[in-house]
């Protein structure tokens, strides 16, 4: 789907697209991942349902599930946004926002990538960036099941944690409430209209 829409918006045969969905249970790994950070047999993995999908994007292991935010952003960067950092740093931005209207605060923590509270890890962010236009993106833990991090060694990082929106509000939160909340920074963030489109 996100291949499709990169060719689409390259032709000129469709505009620039935000998706937001929730995965089935997997595991993908981005092109630089260490598989050994998957901490399951292939075995075990069949018997908890589980899938490993290889994906184009940068970053290591990471898991997406149901109650994760995903948000696939298929942009043109040109002319004017031609900055890999800066469009990451906008993607925090966008989730950081997001998160202070549920009274969470969000931060960077120098030298990673994502979003963090304290020190865990409440959105991470992997993209592809070909030709400047952007496909992958981000995945926030809004009512995620953290127990299938402790599976993986997430983004290849030891030393800290994962939270949820959930989580730290002590309550689930309806997600598509919270998506459209992401939808309506990310239109601020990147200065674009968003028409919102759901399908099944």
């Amino acid at each position: 789907m996100q291949e499709r829409a990169v060719a689409q918006l390259r032709e000129g045969a469709a505009n620039e697209q935000l998706f937001l969905l929730e995965h089935n249970h997997v595991f993908t790994l981005g092109r630089a991942a260490n598989a050994a950070n998957i901490l399951l047999s292939r075995a075990q993995l069949e018997a908890a349902g589980l899938e490993i999908h290889e994906t184009g994007r940068g970053g290591d292991v990471t898991y997406h599930g149901p109650g994760q935010l995903v948000g696939y952003p298929i942009l043109d960067l040109k002319p004017d946004r031609c900055d890999v950092h800066a469009y990451v740093r906008d993607l925090e931005e966008v989730l950081i926002r997001s998160l202070a209207d549920y009274g969470i605060v969000g931060t960077r923590i120098k030298g990673l990538t994502g979003v963090w509270v304290g020190n865990e890890k409440i959105a991470a962010i992997g993209v592809r960036i070909a030709r400047w236009i952007t496909s992958h993106g981000f995945a926030l833990n809004v009512n995620t099941d953290l127990n299938y991090f402790r599976m993986i060694v997430p983004c290849g990082i030891t030393d800290k944690g994962v939270t949820s929106m959930a989580q730290g509000l002590s309550r689930a939160l309806d997600l598509m409430e919270v998506a459209e909340v992401v939808a309506g920074h990310f239109a601020a963030v990147f200065a674009r209209d968003i028409n919102f489109a759901r399908c099944q």
